[in-house]
C-alpha cells in the first residue's frame, strides 16, 4: 500500500466517526497512529483535496474554529457514500499490504470496524511476516558476530528481541480472536487485558 493510500485509509477511518477539520484529522492521526506522527499540512491538505475530487469526502461547512472566536474559518470534512463504500472495501481486504510495517498499525487501529475473519487474516499475515524477519535477523547476527563491534551487536540483539515480543503479542491476539469467533470467551478486545 503506497503511503498516499495509507493516508487516505487513515482519513476515511477518522471521518467514519464524525466530520473533522484538517487540524483535527492531523492531530488524531499523529496521536493515535504511529505512521503519521510527522504528517505535515503539506501532505494532509493535498490528500484531502484529492479525496474531495475523487468524491470520497466533502466539505460540510465552515465555522469559526469550533467556537474559539478565531477569524479564520475552518472547513470540516465528512465521508460521502462513495467514501463509506471505499472504507468498507478497504476494511474487508487483507492483502499483503495490510500487514506491512507501513500500514499494519493503521489497519490494527481500525479493527473495531473490521470483521473478525479479516482481522484474523491480517494478524496471521503480520505474524508470518515477522517470523520471516526473525529468521533473517538471526542469520544476520550469526554472520555479523565476528565482525560487529559491541554496539552494533547490541543493536541487532535489541531488534531481534523487539520483533520476538511483537510475535508473542500477535500470538495472543490471534488466540483471542479465534476464541471470540468460537464464542468461548468474550470479545477479542480483551487481548490487552491478558
Amino acid at each position: 500500500m503506497a503511503k498516499t493510500d495509507v493516508l487516505t485509509l487513515g482519513i476515511l477511518g477518522m471521518l467514519a466517526e464524525q466530520p473533522l477539520h484538517g487540524y483535527q484529522i492531523r492531530k488524531r492521526l499523529g496521536s493515535e497512529l504511529g505512521p503519521f506522527r510527522a504528517l505535515s499540512y503539506g501532505s494532509l491538505y493535498p490528500a484531502l483535496k484529492r479525496m474531495v475530487g475523487a468524491g470520497l469526502i466533502h466539505a460540510v461547512g465552515e465555522d469559526d474554529a469550533a467556537g474559539t472566536g478565531s477569524r479564520r474559518s475552518r472547513i470540516a470534512y465528512a465521508l460521502t457514500d462513495a467514501g463509506r463504500a471505499r472504507l468498507e472495501q478497504e476494511l474487508a481486504s487483507a492483502g499483503a499490504n495490510s500487514y506491512d510495517d507501513d500500514s499494519f498499525d493503521l489497519r490494527f487501529s481500525l479493527f473495531g470496524q473490521t470483521d473478525s475473519a479479516t482481522r484474523l487474516r491480517i494478524l496471521e499475515g503480520r505474524r508470518m511476516r515477522l517470523s520471516e524477519r526473525i529468521e533473517e535477523l538471526q542469520e544476520m547476527r550469526r554472520r555479523q558476530r565476528e565482525r560487529a563491534d559491541a554496539y552494533t551487536a547490541e543493536l541487532h540483539r535489541h531488534g531481534l528481541e523487539r520483533v520476538e515480543r511483537e510475535v508473542e503479542w500477535l500470538d495472543q491476539l490471534i488466540e483471542n480472536e479465534r476464541s471470540a469467533t468460537r464464542g468461548e470467551n468474550g470479545p477479542a478486545a480483551s487481548a490487552g487485558d491478558n
